[in-house]
Parts: C-alpha cells; structure tokens; sequence
C-alpha cells in the first residue's frame, strides 16, 4: 500500500513532514491523544461500566444518601456529596450492588482512590 502524502505535523509550530497517515511527527505522537476523554490504557467511562445505566444508580445513591457523604458524616462532620463510590473496590471483588455503594464528596473520593492506588501498586 503507498504512503500516505506527505503533510506537515499538525503540532503548532512543528513543519516535520509525516506520511505515515497519523498527522503527527514521531516526536509529536502524543499529542493525538489531546482532547480525548477515553483513557488509552482504561477505555472510556462506558467501556468500564459507567454509562447511562450507571448514571440512574448514581442519582438514586446520591438520594438515598440525602446528598451527604457518607465517610464525612461517619466523623460527625456532614458535608455535601457529588459523588457515588465503591466502599470495596471493583479490583478488590466489590460490585454495583447499592450495599456497596456510598455518596462521597470530592476531598474523601480523591483521597480514597489515592490508597486504594497504592495497595494496588503495593500488590
């Protein structure tokens, strides 16, 4: 199959001429990932199960929670969720299920997803 013409790099400023069809120059190929919101390694939300279906499990936690997050609220201090998390990971065997399921503000998901990245990384 012949190559594709010759086409300068789409990266602003870079005049390298790529004919392998991809529009970016070797040094440039990341950039084809810019303003994609599929993780290449994870797939897209709805490839991981986080489609419309998840989004109706979503709003019913976050109402049955009466919009607070849980783990605040087990210290006493009530704060507003936005948010739905798995108490038990799906890596470590959890499930959708809504016994598994908790509404969690931003501050306590971040910080639940960073130790739940390291007893993975930890293995």
């Amino acid at each position: 199959m012949p190559n594709a013409a010759a086409k300068p790099c789409r990266h602003t400023g870079c005049g390298v001429l790529v004919r392998d069809g991809t529009g970016y120059c070797e040094k440039h190929k990341t950039d084809r990932n810019i303003g994609k919101f599929a993780d290449e390694h994870r797939g897209s939300r709805q490839s991981r199960g986080y489609g419309a279906e998840w989004e109706q499990t979503r709003k019913r936690i976050l109402r049955r929670d009466k919009g607070l997050c849980q783990p605040c609220l087990k210290n006493g201090k009530p704060r507003p969720a936005r948010q739905v998390d798995h108490k038990i990971p799906k890596f470590e065997g959890g499930t959708d299920d809504d016994e598994n399921l908790q509404s969690i503000c931003t501050t306590c998901h971040t910080a639940k997803t960073a130790e739940e990245a390291r007893r993975g990384r930890a293995g």
